[in-house]
C-alpha cells in the first residue's frame, strides 16, 4: 500500500468512527486493538492487516470490502454498501444532514430491538 492510500485509509476510518460516535478507545475495544495501534492506522502510519481490516469493519458496521478496498487489497466492492456508507455516498446531503440521518437510523434500530450482537454490548 502507498503512502497515499495508506493515509486515505486511515482518514477514512477515523470518518467512519466520528459517525458512529465512538472514541478512539471505544473503538479499539471493540475491534480488539491498542489505542495507540489504532492511532497510527488512523494518521496512516502502520498498515492494517486483512484481519484487523476485518475487526475494524465489524466494529463500525461497514463491509470489510469497503475497508480492504480502499487499503488496496481489492479492486472492487463485492458487497451493496451499508446504511452508513450509503448515507455518506450522498452528495446532496450535508454532513450535518448526514448525520442525522445515521443518529436517526440507529435510534430506530435500537429502538425496535434488531440491534446486532456486537452493539447489545454497549
Amino acid at each position: 500500500m502507498n503512502e497515499s492510500k495508506q493515509n486515505d485509509l486511515g482518514e477514512f476510518i477515523h470518518q467512519q468512527r466520528e459517525r458512529a460516535n465512538l472514541s478512539l478507545r471505544r473503538l479499539a475495544e471493540r475491534a480488539g486493538i491498542s489505542n495507540p495501534y489504532l492511532s497510527q492506522i488512523e494518521r496512516g502510519i502502520r498498515k492494517p492487516s486483512a484481519e484487523i481490516l476485518s475487526r475494524l469493519s465489524r466494529a463500525l458496521e461497514i463491509s470489510a470490502n469497503t475497508l480492504y478496498s480502499r487499503a488496496g487489497l481489492i479492486d472492487d466492492e463485492l458487497e451493496s454498501p451499508t446504511i452508513n456508507e450509503a448515507i455518506d455516498a450522498d452528495n446532496l446531503l450535508s454532513a450535518t444532514e448526514k448525520k442525522l440521518l445515521l443518529d436517526m437510523y440507529r435510534a430506530l434500530i435500537h429502538s425496535n430491538g434488531s440491534v446486532r450482537q456486537h452493539t447489545e454490548k454497549e
